[in-house]
């Protein structure tokens, strides 16, 4: 028995990894995009499971991601202040097989 959990705690630790890399990858693209053009891109951006893209825009096929799949959202906040700001709070998560595994939040400034 103790050798199929030790394969159970290091597959999981290999989905939480590459969960990792991939909500990394993600919020890398938000944050490269033009701010103004953040929420229309990804306001709401979903990848369903096994249709998890690449950096180049490409799907996955190795099927280590088949059971991938990963959101966006991103919402605009004032910070009424002297001086006033415009932020966009971005949040990138992750699933595996259904099951969050990685939530990632960053605040945006313009």
């Amino acid at each position: 028995m103790p050798f199929s959990a030790g394969i159970s705690v290091r597959n999981e630790g290999l989905h939480n990894t590459t969960g990792a890399i991939l909500a990394s990858d993600l919020m890398e693209k938000i944050i490269a995009t033009k701010f103004d053009d953040i929420i229309t891109n990804f306001g709401t951006y979903s990848e369903v499971q096994g249709k998890v893209r690449d950096a180049n825009g490409n799907f996955f096929i190795d099927p280590a991601y088949a059971k991938f799949s990963r959101s966006a959202t991103c919402v605009e906040k004032y910070y009424v202040a002297y001086p006033s700001a415009r932020f966009i709070l971005a949040k990138v998560q992750v699933s595996y097989d259904g099951k969050p595994i990685v939530v990632v939040n960053r605040l945006i400034s313009k």
